[in-house]
């Protein structure tokens, strides 16, 4: 994506600590404060802008492979605070973000594997590359369902969608894969999803710099001190 408008000030940088902090609001409301309305509508910006990321992420990294594994270490070491901050226990009946972007971006690499004509598909024409591809995302999106990742197929499918478009002029890729997320999730406060447009249509295509590891420090981070926050507030 290349810049072309004045008003696109957000690098990617950027993008993601708006993305953080919508999560902090949508996790605290969530936890502590169920009848907040507002605070759940803030964090609905959050796996739009993330998914929008994740996507660009992969498009930017010179190490696609460096890139998945540390999405699947950062899944290992998410889980037990997330688990412990949303139901006090460590389990298996829900997994965190960091597992769906793991496999999110697994289908990514599948798609362009099948569709750039590697191994056995490279004498498959064009068409059948792309259908057989777009079916293998559908597939791993599946095993994020039958994993119980949290957000499933629609994270999934949203980073994908992210990913087919990104090529394309200005806003189709914000606007389609925002607009995939906002109609397959209508229901109550989940109907507020498309807002999450409004920054991605301000993004201008850069990396930006620094904070790295941020994200990844932060997310299974923010989960224990909220857990630690519970127990303390339940004595």
């Amino acid at each position: 994506m290349k810049k072309s408008h004045k008003f696109q000030i957000l690098d990617g940088t950027m993008l993601k600590i708006i993305a953080m902090i919508s999560m902090v609001f949508d996790h605290v409301g969530d936890l502590f404060f169920p009848e907040a309305t507002w605070m759940r509508i803030i964090g609905r910006l959050a796996m739009p802008i993330f998914s929008f990321c994740v996507a660009e992420g992969y498009h930017y990294t010179r190490d696609k492979n460096k890139y998945l594994r540390r999405l699947s270490v950062f899944a290992l070491i998410s889980e037990v605070p997330f688990d412990l901050a949303f139901s006090g226990k460590v389990g298996t009946e829900h997994q965190n973000i960091m597992l769906t972007f793991f496999i999110a971006v697994l289908a990514l690499m599948i798609y362009d594997a099948i569709t750039g004509g590697a191994g056995p598909f490279a004498n498959m024409k064009k068409t059948l590359r792309t259908v057989l591809g777009t079916v293998a995302v559908l597939l791993m999106s599946i095993l994020a369902l039958i994993l119980k990742a949290d957000y499933t197929v629609f994270a999934v499918l949203g980073v994908f969608i992210f990913h087919v478009l990104r090529n394309r002029p200005y806003p189709i890729p914000q606007a389609g894969g925002v607009a995939f997320l906002a109609a397959t999730r209508t229901v109550g406060i989940y109907a507020y999803t498309g807002l999450s447009l409004i920054p991605l249509l301000l993004y201008n295509g850069k990396k930006g710099k620094g904070l790295k590891w941020l994200f990844y420090l932060f997310y299974p981070g923010h989960l224990l001190l909220i857990f630690i926050i519970k127990l303390i507030v339940r004595k």
